[in-house]
């Protein structure tokens, strides 16, 4: 008898966030679970992480929630999103949000996907992607 498939055994993706690096690679290894951001999204679900100018995708990750933060907020969250000097800056952006993430995973190899002309944040799959991401 075998087990039961992991719920990120294989993926279905139809969306990918681009993060420029180093932050992409912090996500994957567990160091920030909070992207910060100027716009709400209503995605959720898995989503793929592509380090921007790349053209491949490099892991995958659940977006679970979105945070709207206050400046205290942003500033007591540097265990989650990882910007050090936090505790000086003003908000990153007039309205700030946190995009909370879980489960990061690293696929065994990168993926090469076509980028759409014009998407800066989010890429659209068409058709979807299917990955099987590793363990941690």
């Amino acid at each position: 008898m075998g087990t039961a498939p992991r719920p990120m055994d294989t993926l279905t993706l139809t969306h990918g966030l681009i993060i420029r690096p180093p932050w992409v690679e912090r996500i994957l290894d567990g160091q920030k679970t909070w992207e910060i951001r100027g716009t709400n999204t209503q995605i959720r679900g898995p989503i793929a992480l592509i380090p921007s100018g790349s053209g491949r995708i490099v892991g995958v990750v659940q977006l679970v929630a979105v945070r709207r933060l206050s400046l205290d907020a942003f500033r007591a969250g540097v265990p989650y999103h990882a910007i050090d000097d936090a505790a000086q800056r003003p908000l990153p952006y007039p309205t700030c949000y946190a995009w909370v993430f879980e489960d990061p995973r690293r696929l065994p190899q990168s993926i090469a996907y076509t980028h759409p002309r014009g998407a800066v944040r989010w890429v659209r799959f068409q058709p979807p992607v299917v990955v099987n991401p590793s363990d941690r």
